[in-house]
C-alpha cells in the first residue's frame, strides 16, 4: 500500500529511536513493565493507547463525546470526501468491499456541501428574482443612461 511521504519520514524517524528493531519485534511493540522479557515481542494494545493517551488528550481539548478508533475512520473518510476524492479511492483506502459501505457508513456530508447542494436545487426551481426600482425624478433632471 502506498504511504504518504511525511508519514514515511515520521516512521523512519521513529525507527531510529526505538529499541525494537529486530525482525521478530513488532512495529508498535509494548513497552509496558508488565511485559517483562516479552517487551518488544508483543504488540501494544490499541485499547490501552486509546484509554491512556487519546481519550485523556481529547478531554483536555474539551472534546466530551466518546472517541474511538472508528472516530478516526469516520473523520478520515469525511475529510477525503470533502477534499473531492473519488468514492472508489476512499473505499480502497478504508479497505471496504463496496463503495456503498463507504458512503452509507463512514462518509458524512459536510455542512458547506449541504448548503451548496441545497442552494443549487433552490436555484433550479425558483423563478429568477426580478427587481424593479422606481426612482422619482426631480423635474429638469437629466436622465442617466447606461
Amino acid at each position: 500500500m502506498p504511504i504518504d511521504e511525511y508519514m514515511a519520514h515520521d516512521l523512519l524517524s521513529w525507527y531510529e529511536v526505538t529499541p525494537y528493531k529486530k525482525p521478530s519485534d513488532y512495529v508498535w511493540a509494548t513497552d509496558a513493565n508488565r511485559a517483562g522479557a516479552k517487551r518488544g515481542k508483543q504488540p501494544v494494545w490499541l485499547s490501552a493507547v486509546m484509554r491512556d493517551y487519546i481519550q485523556p488528550s481529547a478531554r483536555k481539548l474539551g472534546i466530551n463525546k466518546k472517541v474511538s478508533w472508528h472516530t478516526f475512520r469516520h473523520t478520515f473518510s469525511t475529510l477525503l470526501k470533502g477534499n473531492g476524492e473519488d468514492v472508489k479511492v476512499v473505499q480502497e483506502l478504508l479497505r471496504h468491499s463496496t463503495a456503498k459501505m463507504t458512503l452509507d457508513t463512514y462518509t458524512q456530508a459536510l455542512s458547506p456541501q449541504k448548503r451548496a447542494a441545497e442552494s443549487k436545487v433552490v436555484g433550479m426551481i425558483r423563478s429568477k428574482p426580478s427587481c424593479t426600482v422606481v426612482v422619482p425624478r426631480v423635474s429638469g433632471e437629466i436622465p442617466v443612461t447606461h
